[in-house]
C-alpha cells in the first residue's frame, strides 16, 4: 500500500476519531477554559494598574428637583385627566375586592382565596425559638 493510499483511509478515520474525543467527552470545553485562563493571567501582568480613584457620593434623604420636578408634573397630569373626565375622586374610599373580580382571576394564584388585607402569620420569632442553630447554618 502507497504512503498516499494509507493516508487517504486513515485521515478520515482520525478525522472522526478526534472529532468524538473533543465533542463527546468534553475535551474542547477544558481546551477553552485552560485558554482563557492563560489569556487573564496574561492580560493581568501586562497591563500597568490603575490608579484608585474613589468617588463621593453623597446620598440625601430628599429627593433631587428633577424627581419633584416629574412628580409634580405626573401630579398634574393626573388633575386635569380627571378633571376634565369628571372622574375626580371616584375610587376615594372604596377598598379591593377580595377576589379578583372574574372567572379568570379568581382561580389564579396561590392566596386568592386570602384577604387583602390580612397581615398574615408573623415569624420573626423563628430565630429565637432556633437559638444558635440558624447562626450555624451561615
Amino acid at each position: 500500500m502507497k504512503r498516499s493510499e494509507l493516508k487517504e483511509v486513515l485521515k478520515p478515520l482520525i478525522k472522526e476519531c478526534i472529532k468524538e474525543v473533543i465533542f463527546e467527552e468534553g475535551t474542547l470545553s477544558g481546551i477553552i477554559t485552560e485558554v482563557a485562563q492563560g489569556l487573564a493571567n496574561v492580560s493581568v501582568s501586562t497591563r500597568a494598574p490603575k490608579p484608585i480613584v474613589e468617588k463621593k457620593v453623597i446620598k440625601s434623604n430628599r429627593p433631587s428637583a428633577a424627581v419633584l420636578a416629574a412628580r409634580e408634573s405626573l401630579e398634574e397630569t393626573k388633575r386635569s385627566l380627571q378633571n376634565s373626565a369628571g372622574l375626580k375622586g371616584i375610587f376615594e374610599g372604596t377598598t379591593p375586592m377580595r377576589s379578583g373580580g372574574g372567572k379568570q382571576g379568581a382561580k389564579q394564584g396561590a392566596l386568592r382565596d386570602m384577604d387583602p388585607h390580612d397581615s398574615g402569620v408573623d415569624i420573626s420569632g423563628i430565630m429565637k425559638i432556633a437559638g444558635g442553630v440558624w447562626q450555624q447554618l451561615k
